[in-house]
């Protein structure tokens, strides 16, 4: 087991690793831009090098500076949380040529299953469904058009070397393709330095749907059960849970068993993730693979009662997986929120400034992984995701009434976030009774008139908030429901923003 590491990441997930590290006694070291050198990932690790300015190209993204950082301290290994460099494969050559371990699979695996392309073949050797498609980039907008008429319209364009929703357009005809493929490129070119795309068939109202996987040096893969990551914005992942609400135990093994068999096709090893759409027949199609920690990955954590970070911390240093297939129990239900600085009444605008309160919420259940406290300013630099509110009940309805009660306790002030927002979506039939897809917040935002469906609970909530303010006004500073605009999201949960 290796004596110290180095976390290449920051906010949350930096702290999540380094408590990882102290429960295994490893010592954690942290690494730092300037605008975060009062960051709390800083404060917990027994180390902290300072790494450059505020660009990410110029500090985060650094493969030189983390690897002279991680010599500098004496790590033995490189954790690359998940963003930045985490799925770079330069990294993790550089990391072997150092001499040093990368918690993470090989470069030739990062390689092979980080191009959508490439991966879209993996698949197809492995047996797995895929949507139709092409298997390769496409060279210009004339080439995209005959793949279209090919497939059929609608289609989507997405960024080879993409994740995030970046570098993704809906197309639904020829007069479309020209502007969509320039566009897609674009944005594929300034996200990941790779402008190629390449085309699949679109999936209307698809849920998302994907598999945990862990696996060891020796090619042993287990799969973890899966989540349901349909509720996204822009592409964007804000809602997991696990498991999904729509698979049942068989449709669980067919998935996990085709994912297993993709990542032994890529030769995987470590924490890995296969994504899926699932359609209304509940044919399930690959779409993806994440060759990292996955945000999301607490609502695992929570249902089978393993920790990742743990199991990939020992991977990496040699040791077998500690676990077999038949040793995977899924138990429950689990819910998280990611929990960004925006403002959901300006389109999800990040909102940067100095955090004037936080109030967490706990109980049987709750898990809140933080990267933030008072008197901490958030710099506009970075992702704005602050932290990650996860929540676990014996079933999934007492989970829902788990995640409401939690999300009222939740505090952050000074700054929008996008807390009420979250607070809104809970209280919505289609929520409580999982009735969604990935459009389902897009729509939802759409329709003016959902608002009048919501209004009645939220004006409650208000009104209790209200009488709040009179009673305890020294210690909550509520907002008086006078003060409330109209829009649905400045009634949902605590309506007055501290700042």
């Amino acid at each position: 087991m290796f004596k110290k590491l180095l976390i290449a990441n920051r906010g949350e997930i930096a702290v999540r690793i380094a408590r990882a590290c102290r429960e295994l006694g490893i010592i954690p070291v942290a690494v730092y831009s300037e605008p975060d050198r009062t960051s709390l990932h800083v404060r917990v690790c027994d180390e902290a090098i300072n790494i450059g300015p505020a660009q990410a190209a110029e500090s985060y993204l650094s493969i030189e500076k983390i690897i002279d950082a991680a010599r500098r301290s004496g790590a033995e290994a490189i954790h690359p949380g998940y963003g930045f460099l985490s799925e770079n494969p330069d990294l993790a050559d550089a990391v072997e040529e150092a001499g040093l371990v990368l918690i993470g699979p090989s470069a030739a695996a990062m390689r092979l299953m980080g191009s959508k392309t490439s991966a879209r073949r993996v698949a197809i050797a492995a047996g797995a469904p895929v949507t139709p498609g092409t298997t390769s980039a496409l060279p210009n907008a004339e080439e995209a058009v005959r793949a279209a008429s090919k497939i059929g319209y609608p289609v989507m364009l997405k960024a080879s070397a993409g994740g995030g929703g970046k570098g993704m357009r809906i197309v639904k005809s020829d007069a479309e393709m020209g502007s969509a493929f320039s566009l897609a490129g674009s944005e594929a070119e300034a996200s990941f330095k790779d402008a190629s795309v390449y085309i699949e068939k679109y999936i209307d109202r698809p849920r998302h749907v994907e598999v945990q996987l862990m696996g060891d040096r020796s090619g042993k893969i287990v799969y973890l059960g899966e989540r349901e990551c349909s509720l996204q914005r822009r592409h964007q992942k804000v809602v997991e849970e696990c498991p999904s609400p729509v698979v049942s135990p068989e449709l669980r093994r067919r998935m996990g068993e085709t994912a297993a068999a993709i990542a032994a096709a890529a030769g995987y090893w470590n924490a890995g993730t296969i994504e899926f759409l699932l359609d209304s027949k509940g044919d399930f199609y690959f779409l993806e693979m994440n060759t990292r920690l996955q945000v999301e990955h607490p609502v695992t954590e929570m249902v089978v009662g393993r920790d990742l970070v743990h199991e990939q911390i020992k991977v990496a240093s040699g040791e077998p997986l500690s676990f077999s297939q038949s040793d995977v129990v899924m138990r429950g239900a689990a819910i998280e929120c990611r929990i960004y600085a925006e403002d959901p009444q300006r389109n999800f605008m990040p909102a940067p400034g100095r955090i004037t309160r936080v109030e967490t919420p706990s109980g049987p259940g709750v898990r809140l992984d933080s990267g933030i406290y008072e008197g901490w300013s958030v710099p506009m630099h970075y992702d704005p995701l602050l932290a990650k509110l996860s929540v676990w009940a014996e079933n999934r309805p007492a989970a829902v009434q788990r995640l409401a009660r939690a999300l009222n306790e939740c505090e952050i002030g000074g700054i929008q976030t996008t807390l009420p927002f979250f607070r809104t979506l809970v209280s919505l039939d289609e929520f409580q009774k999982a009735d969604y897809d990935t459009g389902f917040i897009e729509r939802f935002m759409a329709d003016s008139s959902r608002g009048e469906q919501v209004d009645p609970v939220l004006r409650d909530i208000v009104a209790i908030a209200s009488a709040l303010h009179a009673t305890d006004k020294a210690h909550r500073n509520y907002a008086p429901a006078a003060a409330v605009s109209e829009s649905k999201w400045k009634l949902s949960g605590r309506v007055a923003s501290r700042r």
